[in-house]
């Protein structure tokens, strides 16, 4: 059954979305991209769309859906541009306080290891997520991914990871689960607890392993029992964890049934993406310090590339992530926030277009596509979400622009007006419809 099907018992009603300046279909096969096939965006004027239910009924001229669908409630886009609801694949969104200081601690010439070494990254947000009660996390992430969504997202995956013990890194999988429940948004969680070494297990090797046989002994039979987690992910990374103990990790993940997501190669070639390929992996994130070896091994696998520019922008780095050459490579590549409270503290995924285009030198259909139909497939998603076409889920997003090329060019604005998800409004501002 596809992600479409499994949809159809939340249906909405049925609109006919009209006066589009353009409409990006992004339509395609039901798959990441590759190459060439990247610079697609399928952009369509003088057309409308039809949804029933959860789904996309048709793209078409405007009196032949009028005629088809007569009694379909009329959204008028006021001229702005249509696209596939953004999918935001990779975030960190369940945490306590936001880090402020690290970033001036940067600004003084730390590094992010160094920072780490005086308890700060990761770890500030593990005490402080220990300390904050399930009800508070909830309310703060509730928040965030309204906000989020607010700027065109319609998808967004979201991991644990700030609590590395069992009981707190489950406390975080019910806060995503609640949240899931509430917004109409489609919520795809992913368990993070191998995102370090707790401080408490850097003893010892002995300590090491055991944090690692903990997580692969109760925590993620914890998690596949009680269905908390899609995917499972590692941070696989000198000084984190090594490719050898991502891949026990990893192992235990698969035999449980979760899908396999890898934090590699973000600020050394430590091999990340070549565990990625061999494994299978539905994601490799990061990837700005990946080797030769490591495109070449992603270009010859079906793992996507999400590339996560504004964390490197925010940390200060020369060096993003080689997306020109992944994708000459033929490697598929998304693009997505790394919404976290210490890297890269931002909702916004047009901004991170903007980013793909400025910085990473994608063009405007690359950069739209990577983050739809790829960011899609980053999640194990793209046979019914990312694209505008029959069949698919009606995840929309309205813009106030006229072309498409404006959405990557009004770098840090908002111009979202309004999302739909599967059928029903998400986010709405100034459209009536509700």
């Amino acid at each position: 059954m596809s992600s479409v099907d499994q949809d159809r018992a939340s249906a909405g009603g049925t609109f006919l979305f009209v006066n589009a300046a353009q409409i990006v279909t992004c339509a395609g096969a039901g798959r990441a991209r590759r190459g060439s096939e990247m610079l697609d965006a399928g952009v369509r004027t003088g057309a409308a769309v039809a949804t029933t239910g959860a789904t996309i009924a048709a793209v078409d001229d405007v009196a032949a859906l009028r005629a088809r669908f007569p009694r379909a409630r009329e959204i008028d886009c006021r001229n702005g541009v249509l696209t596939p609801g953004l999918v935001d694949s990779h975030t960190h969104g369940v945490f306590g306080r936001p880090r402020q200081d690290e970033q001036e601690m940067r600004a003084a010439g730390l590094d992010y290891m160094e920072i780490a070494r005086r308890g700060g990254g990761i770890h500030a947000s593990v005490r402080d997520l220990r300390a904050t009660d399930e009800e508070h996390l909830f309310a703060l992430t509730l928040v965030r991914l309204q906000r989020l969504a607010s700027f065109g997202t319609t998808t967004v995956e979201v991991k644990s990871g700030y609590g590395l013990t069992l009981d707190d890194e489950l406390k975080a999988l019910r806060v995503i689960a609640r949240v899931a429940r509430e917004l109409p948004l489609r919520v795809v969680p992913t368990f993070l607890g191998a995102h370090e070494i707790p401080l408490e297990h850097r003893e010892s090797a002995a300590t090491r392993r055991a944090y690692v046989d903990l997580v692969v002994n109760e925590m993620i039979p914890a998690v596949a029992a009680g269905g908390l987690a899609r995917f499972a992910d590692v941070f696989c990374e000198t000084g984190v964890y090594t490719v050898e103990e991502s891949r026990t990790i990893l192992g235990a993940a698969r035999r449980a049934g979760l899908g396999l997501k890898l934090h590699a190669d973000e600020l050394t070639s430590s091999g990340g993406a070549e565990l990625a390929a061999a494994i299978g992996a539905t994601s490799a994130d990061h990837l700005a310090a990946v080797s030769d070896a490591g495109i070449a091994a992603l270009a010859a696998g079906s793992t996507v590339a999400t590339l996560l520019p504004g964390t490197m922008l925010f940390l200060g780095k020369p060096k993003q992530a080689p997306a020109r050459r992944f994708i000459d490579a033929g490697v598929p590549v998304a693009l997505a926030t790394d919404f976290n409270p210490g890297t890269s503290p931002t909702q916004n995924l047009p901004l991170i277009l903007t980013l793909g285009v400025s910085q990473l030198k994608l063009s405007v259909g690359e950069a739209v596509v990577a983050a739809t139909v790829n960011g899609a497939a980053a999640l194990g998603l793209a046979d019914g979400v990312g694209q505008i076409a029959p069949g698919f889920s009606a995840d929309l997003a309205l813009f106030d622009i006229r072309d498409v090329r404006e959405l990557p060019y009004w770098y840090g604005d908002n111009r979202c007006v309004a999302t739909f998800v599967r059928g029903k409004p998400c986010y709405t501002s100034n459209l009536g419809i509700s």
